[in-house]
């Protein structure tokens, strides 16, 4: 999900996340249903004579929480883009910003390249380092965010 914030009339922000068809409390619900019926499933079996259904159920269980864990944990990501008339900002990171770039938009240029896949890539270049944005999004939110970048660099270089 891309969206852009007018900061003032020369610095812009865009918020880049992916997109998340779970959140909040959906998460809990979903997870603890599918928990319940497995565990109950295994616990009628187990009642039955088959004992060893309910371990693997409870690894099972494990399984798909640390499954869903690494899922919420990756959609979390979010990035930060900030544009002015002087600099360009890059924060990324999952509830904090832990990787941060800054230069000056003089020595630095927008990029828009295919990888061998025809994937769509941007980024970042200024003295030699690529700083990539937007890579966990889908070919139609690349395109929107190439285009509302290239706006916002028009509209800076635009204002005196």
């Amino acid at each position: 999900m891309v969206s852009i914030q007018k900061i003032s009339p020369n610095s812009f922000g865009v918020y880049i996340k992916p997109n998340s068809s779970l959140t909040g409390t959906y998460r809990v619900i979903f997870i603890s249903s599918i928990a319940f019926i497995c565990l109950g499933i295994a616990t009628i079996f187990y009642l039955v004579g088959a004992t060893l259904i309910l371990p693997f159920a409870g690894l099972e269980i494990s399984i798909l929480l640390l499954a869903f864990y690494l899922n919420f944990r990756w959609s979390g990501k979010r990035e930060k883009i900030f544009l002015s008339k002087d600099k360009v900002i890059v924060e990324k990171g999952i509830h904090k910003a832990e990787y941060r770039w800054e230069e000056f938009r003089t020595f630095t240029s927008f990029q828009i390249s295919k990888d061998i896949n025809k994937v769509l890539k941007l980024s970042f270049r200024s003295k030699g380092e690529d700083v990539e944005i937007g890579s966990f999004l889908n070919d139609k939110e690349k395109v929107e965010l190439k285009e509302n970048i290239s706006k916002i660099i028009e509209d800076l270089n635009a204002n005196p």
